[in-house]
């Protein structure tokens, strides 16, 4: 699969930097959407990226740091679960993902985007499968999911009961079991949580 068919076409016109960004933690009932964009050297390619769910998490996270020190520009945004529940989460990706990108040191020509058009505020190209068809966007999706990650297993510290470092806040059995059992953290969505939780 040539997945720098889309950096290459903005290449060809003249672009310099190009910048992917994609979002994790859009789905689970806590904890914040993160976002990492991501400015990649495209004559130095590191082997091995593609979607950050494909691969094994000792691999992952070898690969963000590498990502992390090759980068020629790396910002990550949160969007916590508070401000999820007031402007819903497809606002907060959009603002998450805004904010990565003009967190960027060097500022992109052209920023290549995981998904449908989110009509961001800034000069995209929207990727379906971007984590799987770009490089640079396959970049941007391994730092995010391990930071994501890394943030769910230091909060399991604080809130043992609820298992973070196994499901990163994701709607498991067990998670939603445990919810009800014991009712939610300041970490958990109360939007995602209303059909099984009523304070």
């Amino acid at each position: 699969m040539d997945n720098l068919s889309y950096e290459r076409k903005y290449l060809e016109k003249g672009l310099k930097f190009i910048a992917g960004v994609d979002e994790v933690g859009r789905g689970p009932l806590a904890g914040p959407v993160v976002c990492c964009a991501v400015i990649m050297p495209l004559d130095n390619l590191i082997e091995g990226v593609t979607d950050s769910k494909k691969l094994a998490e000792k691999k992952r996270e070898k690969l963000s740091e590498i990502i992390k020190e090759k980068a020629l520009s790396c910002s990550i945004a949160e969007i916590w679960q508070n401000e999820i529940d007031e402007i819903n989460i497809l606002e907060a990706v959009k603002k998450c993902m805004t904010n990565a990108v003009e967190g960027l040191k060097i500022k992109p020509d052209i920023t290549l985007v995981d998904g449908v058009d989110t009509h961001l505020r800034i000069n995209a190209e929207y990727v379906v499968k971007g984590d799987l068809n770009s490089y640079t966007i396959g970049c941007a999706s391994i730092v995010a999911k391990v930071y994501r990650d890394n943030l769910m297993k230091e909060f399991s510290k604080e809130y043992p009961e609820y298992g973070f470092e196994k499901h990163k806040g994701y709607g498991t059995k067990a998670h939603i079991e445990k919810i009800k059992e014991i009712g939610p953290c300041r970490l958990h969505r109360k939007t995602f949580i209303k059909n099984f939780w009523v304070e």
